[in-house]
């Protein structure tokens, strides 16, 4: 089982949040699974833990459509952050619509991090989900 210290969900959906911290316990030891509603809640503790000196997460779960910021919007202002390890960010969506797809690849061409992209309903947790190792192609 990979050990973590810090895994963020943001996500508005319940059902999803749940689905996720049950796949997670199944597959990885996680001292810390927080979830926020919207991208504004999460950015707000991100740079309240870069202000406090606190770990950032190894790994973001990321909705796109959500009230207040979406996961697009969450982005922007994610890279904005002074933050020197790479992340895995999983954007997970319900959208089938083929812009959000090319929106996030043009995100992942520019971002240091490490971007997924992922359809809902997510039905398992893969490796390349919670592991930077064959991410950077």
């Amino acid at each position: 089982m990979k050990k973590m210290n810090n895994i963020f969900i943001i996500d508005d959906d319940p059902i999803t949040v749940f689905g996720i911290k049950k796949m997670l316990k199944a597959s990885v030891s996680c001292e810390n699974i927080s979830a926020f509603d919207n991208g504004k809640m999460a950015i707000d503790q991100l740079r309240l833990d870069i202000e406090n000196g606190c770990p950032m997460p190894e790994v973001i779960f990321l909705d796109i459509n959500m009230p207040i910021m979406d996961g697009w919007e969450f982005l922007e202002a994610f890279l904005a952050l002074p933050i020197e390890n790479r992340i895995i960010i999983n954007v997970i969506t319900s959208s089938i619509d083929p812009a959000d797809y090319h929106k996030w690849n043009e995100f992942r061409l520019k971002c240091f991090h490490y971007l997924n992209f992922k359809n809902k309903p997510i039905f398992k947790i893969e490796t390349t989900d919670l592991s930077r190792i064959n991410l950077a192609s």
